[in-house]
């Protein structure tokens, strides 16, 4: 066989190996760009789907705001309709109970979550999971009922208060409440810190506490945080369960024993009976709780980044 025919051979054995490797590039070029268009797409749909929301309450509550004027509603504290639509003591009582549920569910849920992925025994770790987990699905109404009978009764016995149902009832409900979102983004943000860290700083002589408390929780900040934001917008946002124990009374509070009204539970109250500019009023009240939340969420993200650098 001659060298001719050797290289006619070799290159028609190459050509169709040339054309098979062509068509497979071009197969997985066409999957990256449908994948890279998949993905485009959601993240448009999820933006569109806030600016709609934003436009539409923005669009309702435009009557109230020219009727009231916007210090006559953000800084108002009579809620009367249709003559007044000040929701300033609902903003208070928003404040309040959301700083008083984080107050006391982020230390307890950054314990728990410490406990559960760095000093807990796997068999107890199993157990504990799975119930956290089954306290994120309890419906809000079932954390009602229970404040309802068991702290509203408490805490009129204990302060010999006239009612039970007030803000510190719904700081406890809401505590509980963030607890499962707080210990499960927490646990995962612990476990996603190198072993190496751990690893080095225990075989340099450092105590496992002083480990964990100076090494792997500030590694998990950015995580922890991010469930800590998480858990600011499920109080800020938990209706049904405030109605339920904190009373609902639209004036100023003077403390945590006082009944109060939220802005979510002032919309969900009375939008089923409000018309005309009433209704426009519980719109202009959900334009401010969405730029507060935001706001909120905002300087969060911003604090966190910071820290992190």
């Amino acid at each position: 066989m001659t060298i001719a025919n050797s290289e006619q051979i070799m290159q028609s054995e190459i050509r169709p190996l040339a054309k098979t490797s062509l068509r497979e590039k071009k197969r997985v070029d066409w999957q990256e760009k449908a994948f890279h268009a998949l993905f485009l797409t959601s993240a448009i749909i999820g933006i569109v789907s806030l600016a709609v929301i934003a436009y539409f309450i923005i669009k309702e509550s435009i009557p109230a705001f020219q009727e009231a004027g916007i210090s006559g509603i953000v800084l108002g504290q009579d809620w009367l309709p249709p003559a007044l639509y000040g929701v300033a003591t609902m903003i208070v009582a928003s404040l309040v109970s959301t700083l008083g549920a984080v107050l006391v569910g982020v230390p307890i849920g950054v314990l728990t979550a410490i406990y559960i992925a760095e000093l807990a025994p796997k068999s107890i770790a199993n157990v504990i999971r799975p119930a956290v987990e089954l306290l994120a699905g309890i419906p809000s109404v079932v954390y009602g009922f229970f404040g309802l009978i068991i702290i509203v009764p408490l805490i009129q016995e204990i302060f010999s208060v006239p009612a039970g149902n007030t803000i510190l009832a719904g700081i406890i409900v809401l505590g509980v409440m963030i607890l499962p979102t707080v210990i499960t983004v927490s646990e995962t943000s612990i476990r996603a810190v190198p072993k190496s860290y751990k690893e080095g700083s225990l075989a340099l002589g450092a105590s496992k506490i002083y480990t964990i408390f100076q090494l792997l929780v500030p590694a998990a900040r950015s995580g922890i945080m991010t469930g800590v934001i998480l858990g600011i917008g499920r109080a800020l946002g938990e209706t049904m369960a405030i109605i339920m124990v904190m009373g609902n009374a639209p004036a100023m509070p003077e403390g945590i024993l006082d009944s109060a009204r939220t802005l979510t539970a002032n919309i969900a109250i009375e939008m089923s009976y409000a018309s005309g500019v009433h209704a426009n009023a519980l719109y202009a009240t959900g334009v401010v709780l969405l730029i507060f939340i935001m706001s909120l969420n905002a300087i969060l993200l911003y604090l966190n980044r910071e820290k992190a650098r």
